[in-house]
């Protein structure tokens, strides 16, 4: 604190001094640097520890500018060793911050005189931080240390002959951050731990805690932990069973046997290995199951997807599997979405899964899958997202095509990916295109978006796809049921554009890039009023560039580079938005983002409809996304990667 002190000669004001070090306080701290061994690292951590000078002015002391008391003492991670804590340091009874870590106390008992509860208290009644990790302490510390009101970080990680057990925790603590990973800890963690209310890190990892992990944890709002070690069976009874986002390395045993009651068990994103994965298959009645984004290895063992009656999502993706997809769904299958997105399966997909009349939601996308174009689903007459890209599928799309209404509608289809692949041969006929139904009507009781409920909570489970859209690499979160997208881009297909895919006015991006198609852009194409994204470049696409297109108003991302197209770029405000590389590589074309026209005859120009500006076009798009609840402008709502 700063006290003002008025001045005779004018209105000058200066600030008190500061006050100088306690001489207890210097005394203590002097006692504490005796107690380490002299060393090359001691002697450059107490250079400016000097008796007689200001011990507020030493290197990892701070005071209290008031009375000069030490409030803060940092020798954290400076090599020190000592054959012992001096019980110097109890004597610095303001201490608000310690860090002593990563410094060597050879084993050394912790004193008992300073970490007995009580003493703890009056020694250190402002401590709020407490960092002990990788000391080599031996010994006990009380466990009522915990209910210190002050606390809010107790960091004992590493040390591993330290043992303790956890309190009975009540109300009105200010802990945030509780590692006590690596120790010797042990009992049971009591469903108190939920009275920890502002806790945002908990470590547990490889401690001797015995137990289960209370359900209760759950309850903690800020929690940001990761847990280490097996996974916790749960006690009770849980909807909802969520072990995301830590380090779990382990399944404990005939743990499925565990999880009767849950509705949703996501335990994405920590480091299982493989050969666990059969722990999670059946006697269960788990609808939505995630196990993405761990270290999956090996194959996908048979009785995960055997007996899927109750099973409605599985997630998958994200790991290392190997080897061909189990072809062995049954009569009665649940499946509602299977994402195996990101592995490295192999074979053919699996033709059992067309039992499975439920699914709306099948992404193989990035896998080593060799197979046709899967015309055997249209069965699933529910299948809504079909995502297949970056695999090894060949053929045409649909290969009998005198048979095609019969074999090869998806009426249901919303998004169709199969870019990235080996197919071949002319595109579907017209009838393949107009059989994409849900992509000429919409259907107004559709949800937002595409996902699950959860009984008995106020969350839903979302369901994830990754594509490309607008030329970015795009992870949607949550996929807008009302998304359209056909992306049919890097293969080798051939021949003309179906004039069909005009018809189908939902669709928001339209991809055929990096194909041999040759012929016309058909001018229907200006009939998909919704379209925000039209990829056509890198193809053998020759004629004049409709001048319909440049009516297309929503129309936010166009190339067609790299073409063999002529004639006069279509002259309008909105065409002009565009860059020059949407054209780039058609050496035949001229005008507006190319070469000047040298030729005399002046085709009439596109109507001039009253092209909104960006600003206006987006507003509209904004009032149609939150108005009507479907439509345009995804791209406000999507994460790029």
């Amino acid at each position: 604190m700063c006290s003002i002190l008025s001045s005779s000669a004018g209105n000058r004001t200066t600030a008190a001094p500061r006050v100088r070090c306690l001489p207890a306080d210097e005394s203590a701290l002097l006692r504490l640097k005796r107690s380490f061994i002299i060393s090359s690292s001691s002697i450059i951590a107490f250079r400016s520890w000097r008796a007689g000078t200001d011990c507020c002015s030493w290197v990892g002391v701070r005071c209290s500018d008031a009375d000069g008391r030490v409030t803060s003492l940092h020798l954290g991670d400076r090599g020190l060793k000592s054959g012992g804590l001096d019980p110097a340091l109890f004597d610095l009874t303001s201490l608000e911050y310690l860090n002593l870590a990563f410094n060597d106390f050879n084993w050394s008992q912790l004193p008992s005189s300073g970490f007995e509860h009580l003493n703890f208290l009056a020694n250190f009644p402002n401590l709020s931080v407490l960092q002990l990790s990788y000391n080599r302490f031996h010994g006990s510390i009380w466990s009522k240390i915990f209910w210190h009101k002050k606390l809010v970080t107790i960091d004992l990680y590493g040390n591993l002959e330290i043992s303790g057990s956890l309190p009975n925790f009540s109300t009105g603590t200010s802990l945030e951050n509780l590692d006590i990973g690596k120790t010797n800890f042990s009992g049971i963690i009591l469903t108190s731990v939920s009275n920890l209310v502002h806790l945002k890190r908990l470590g547990l990892g490889a401690s001797s805690f015995m137990g289960d992990l209370p359900t209760s944890i759950g309850n903690l709002k800020s929690l940001e932990n990761m847990f280490e070690g097996s996974l916790p069976i749960p006690q009770g009874s849980a909807i909802r069973l969520d072990y995301s986002n830590n380090r779990f390395l382990s399944v404990p045993y005939n743990f499925s046997s565990h999880l009767s009651d849950v509705f949703l068990f996501k335990v994405s994103r920590n480091n299982l290995p493989g050969e666990h994965l059969s722990s999670f298959c059946g006697g269960t009645s788990i609808r939505l199951l995630d196990l993405s984004y761990n270290n999956f290895k090996g194959s996908i063992p048979s009785c995960l997807v055997e007996n899927v009656n109750e099973l409605q999502s599985l997630d998958l993706k994200g790991n290392q599997f190997r080897g061909e997809f189990p072809d062995s769904f049954k009569d009665g299958c649940s499946l509602e979405a299977l994402d195996l997105s990101g592995n490295c399966i192999e074979g053919q997909l699996p033709r059992s899964l067309v039992a499975c009349r439920n699914l709306e939601i099948l992404d193989a996308a990035k896998n080593q899958i060799i197979d046709t174009f899967p015309c055997w689903m249209s069965t699933l007459h529910k299948l809504e997202v079909l995502v297949l890209k970056s695999n090894k599928f060949f053929g045409q799309v649909a290969q009998f095509l005198a048979e095609e209404k019969a074999v090869c509608a998806f009426p249901s289809a919303t998004i169709i990916d199969i870019s990235s692949n080996n197919c071949t041969g002319i595109l579907p006929q017209d009838q393949w295109f107009k059989n994409l139904m849900s992509m000429t009507v919409r259907d107004p009781n559709m949800p937002f978006t595409m996902g699950h409920e959860v009984p008995k909570s106020t969350t839903s489970y979302k369901y994830t796809t990754a594509i490309t859209y607008k030329g970015y690499g795009t992870t949607f979160a949550k996929i807008p049921a009302a998304l359209v997208v056909i992306d049919f881009s890097d293969n080798g297909f051939q021949g003309s554009i179906p004039e069909a895919i005009g018809e189908l006015g939902l669709l928001h991006q339209l991809n055929l890039s990096h194909n041999s198609l040759t012929g016309p852009i058909p001018s229907q194409l200006n009939q998909l009023n919704q379209l925000e994204a039209l990829d056509l470049s890198t193809n053998k696409l020759s004629g004049e560039i409709p001048q319909a297109l440049a009516s297309m108003d929503f129309l936010t991302t166009l190339n067609l580079s790299n073409n063999e197209l002529v004639g006069r770029i279509p002259n309008s405000p909105h065409f002009l938005t565009f860059s020059n590389g949407s054209v780039f590589g058609n050496d035949g074309l001229c005008g507006p983002l190319s070469k000047d026209c040298i030729n005399t005859t002046t085709p009439t120009p596109a109507p001039l409809v009253s092209h909104p500006s960006n600003k206006k076009s987006m507003d509209i798009m904004l009032f149609l996304f939150t108005g009507l609840g479907y439509g345009v402008g995804f791209s406000i709502a999507v994460a790029v990667t």
